[in-house]
């Protein structure tokens, strides 16, 4: 796995920390809470508890699909407790994050999942809530003692020039609780009031470089927001608001859209692939896997003939993998034998995709 590198910039003379993987992308902060430095790890699974939410967030990028009453460990569909335990075991997560939707619209299942992921991999294991809603004493203290350790709070915009008292209220109510809190929020304008309210309060502040999606796309036009660049999904002028911002802010963090797509998801990709890979699965430095895949014919018996000959003609058997009418087969391997094994066989390819099952191919090579 790629190493990070923590660097010291002097930017209009406060000391700001860059965190730099392999030149690709970074982030800036001043502070950053332990839920964000397992994140750039890549070792939070992401626990999608609902995507129900009330708030209507113009920045919204939650797809389509989730944008309904289902649930996710990282992109497994969870259909039971056991989908999560073996999601967490896979990609060897220190951590949870649990966010929707608004994931406290159902509170119980909430606390379920935090007391099942204590009870699976110990109090070590260290989950943090995003919730857009404003708390009272009594859900917080069942989170705090069903074993939650850390809380965001993501004000809606469209109250960021008031006060913001219930928040600045629920915030402290956490703290009493001994979790640590903070918000989190886009970088885009009007943040810097949120940010006054986060050094008075003493929590730290996470902004998000804000970017484009498929579903926030013709809201964010219409208020004017345009991309930065034809490369990138992030949105002109955020990454600029959230540096001036920094600089004031006593605990800040600004994540930068590379610095997600780059390092972050790579790292959590990584985990799971170096954890999952097959004998003959080749695992890229993107975190997705790479292997052989001979396509039988269909007809009776073939996938059996074509792997009886690969055993004759001396393929290790580690080396290759019989699924339903596909064989996998390291790539190395394919490509010095596909002369001789083309009886019974419909087509030969190399196959690139993310590693968990039903993941997203990258790439198709047909040999």
């Amino acid at each position: 796995m790629d190493e990070t590198t923590d660097i010291y910039d002097k930017i209009n003379g406060c000391a700001i920390m860059r965190n730099i993987s392999k030149g690709e992308a970074d982030s800036y902060y001043s502070y950053l809470s332990k839920g964000c430095k397992l994140c750039q790890e890549g070792a939070k699974m992401v626990l999608f508890v609902t995507g129900i939410c009330g708030k209507n967030c113009f920045y919204c990028p939650l797809s389509e699909e989730r944008k309904t009453d289902v649930e996710f460990a990282n992109e497994r569909l969870v259909s039971s407790d056991n989908d999560i335990i073996e999601e967490a075991r896979q990609m060897g997560a220190l951590g949870t994050g649990i966010t929707g939707g608004e994931p406290l619209l159902k509170p119980d299942k909430v606390l379920r999942y935090i007391r099942l992921l204590k009870s699976e991999f110990g109090k070590e294991h260290h989950i943090h809530l995003y919730t857009a809603l404003p708390l009272d004493k009594n859900i917080l203290e069942k989170l705090a003692l069903a074993g939650l350790d850390e809380i965001r709070f993501h004000p809606p915009v469209d109250i960021w020039n008031n006060k913001m008292e219930n928040y600045s209220d629920s915030i402290k109510k956490a703290m009493d609780f001994e979790m640590e809190v903070g918000m989190e929020i886009p970088a885009i304008e009007g943040a810097n009031k949120v940010s006054t309210i986060a050094n008075e309060l003493g929590c730290f502040l996470n902004m998000n470089e804000l970017e484009f999606s498929d579903t926030n796309s013709e809201a964010m036009k219409l208020r004017g927001y345009w991309l930065r660049d034809e490369i990138s999904n992030a949105v002109a002028g955020s990454y600029a608001i959230g540096m001036e911002i920094l600089q004031t802010t006593g605990k800040g963090h600004l994540c930068t859209s590379r610095y997600k797509d780059a390092v972050q998801l790579r790292r959590r990709l990584l985990r799971i692939a170096e954890r999952t890979a097959r004998e003959f699965d080749e695992v890229t430095e993107d975190g997705t896997l790479v292997y052989g895949v001979i396509t039988c014919n269909g007809e009776v018996n073939s996938t059996e003939r074509v792997a009886d000959l690969l055993l004759l003609i001396g393929v290790p058997e580690e080396l290759f993998q019989i699924n339903k009418e596909e064989i996998h087969i390291a790539t190395w391997i394919l490509e010095e034998i596909k002369m001789e094994i083309v009886a019974d066989v419909k087509e030969m390819c190399i196959i690139e995709k993310y590693p968990f099952p039903g993941g997203m191919v990258v790439e198709k090579i047909p040999l």
